[in-house]
């Protein structure tokens, strides 16, 4: 065993264990267990799991980029004084002073990153797993020989092997046509999923500051770079594996939606946005008011008068009696 599998070996184990345990419930409620349908399912299932379980890595990689915001105008005062200065001593000062900066903050520039490199491996490993399928080679761990076929096997809709990619289908004799214009549709749904995550993150979740700074003209080229590294990456990859991919760019932009909408980065578009809509719903149930000046008044709202209690007769002649006296 390579270095390579050596280190995958654990990550394909647990691979297996999500995609059996799918594929086994599926198959329970009356999934045919041969069909690609349930195994995209299956593999769909996979990135739940793997996505959930990356929610915590999610949330505090909010909170880095949240504390990279803030010291946003330090750094830039760093690049300020070594502006013009090109000698070695000037850029290792000036890289001297932004580490520190870094670890006095907390932060770190390559967070954002983290939950894409944490899926990298889990994605290898479903690669080398469809293609040890495919070869009808057991798996490391519950995916067994007769399993292994069956998913190496199987085709979507019958007619689109989940084992082939663009490169396969048009290196086999005669091309496969359909496996093509599926795969290619994937690749155009990813890349362009893809490019609105990082869209809607630059438009509408910088504020003012960070887009000043030299980090956001180095955001703006990654916005277009990474979507065509996707692009020419899917040439290779298997059906079965972009089913994968194409469903955790979906999760990613649904999410990144959800966090701008209600957690958007201070000073943002999305951040005015947000304000906006709370002053409204707050105007609807009339608790501000704007005065013609343009003005905010708090207004509390009318409180409901306590109910008066039913006093009996003898009660009350005996509380006139009292009156009298």
């Amino acid at each position: 065993m390579d270095p390579l599998q050596t280190i995958l070996w654990p990550i394909k184990w647990v691979i297996e264990a999500i995609l059996v345990a799918f594929h086994t419930g599926l198959t329970a409620i009356g999934l045919d267990p041969s069909a690609g349908l349930t195994w995209v399912l299956s593999i769909v299932g996979l990135v739940l799991v793997v996505r959930a379980a990356l929610i915590p890595i999610f949330v505090r990689q909010i909170k880095s980029q949240r504390r990279m915001l803030e010291v946003a105008p330090q750094l830039k005062k760093i690049q300020d004084k070594s502006k013009g200065k090109k000698d070695q001593f000037s850029r290792e000062a000036m890289s001297r002073e932004t580490m520190e900066m870094y670890k006095k903050t907390g932060t770190n520039p390559l967070s954002s990153c983290l939950p894409l490199l944490i899926q990298m491996p889990i994605f290898f490993s479903l690669f080398s797993v469809l293609q040890e399928a495919n070869k009808g080679q057991q798996g490391v761990g519950l995916l067994e020989k007769s399993l292994s076929e069956n998913f190496g096997k199987a085709s979507l809709f019958g007619i689109a092997p989940l084992h082939e990619s663009i490169q396969s289908a048009l290196a086999s004799n005669p091309v496969q046509t359909v496996v093509i214009v599926i795969a290619v549709f994937m690749v155009i749904v990813m890349t362009a999923s893809q490019f609105i995550t990082q869209l809607q993150i630059m438009s509408r979740n910088q504020s003012a500051e960070m887009k000043a700074s030299p980090m956001f003209r180095q955001q703006r080229i990654l916005l277009y770079i990474l979507p065509l590294v996707f692009a020419f990456s899917g040439f290779a990859f298997p059906i079965g594996v972009m089913f994968y991919w194409l469903t955790s760019n979906i999760w990613t932009m649904v999410q990144q939606f959800l966090v701008i909408r209600n957690m958007p980065t201070p000073g943002s578009e999305a951040a005015l946005a947000r304000e906006a809509r709370l002053a409204k719903r707050a105007q609807r149930k009339g608790i501000i008011e704007e005065t013609p000046e343009g003005d905010t008044l708090v207004i509390e709202e009318p409180q409901k008068p306590q109910r008066q209690q039913p006093v009996g007769k003898n009660r009350a002649k005996k509380k006139s009696g009292n009156n009298k006296r």
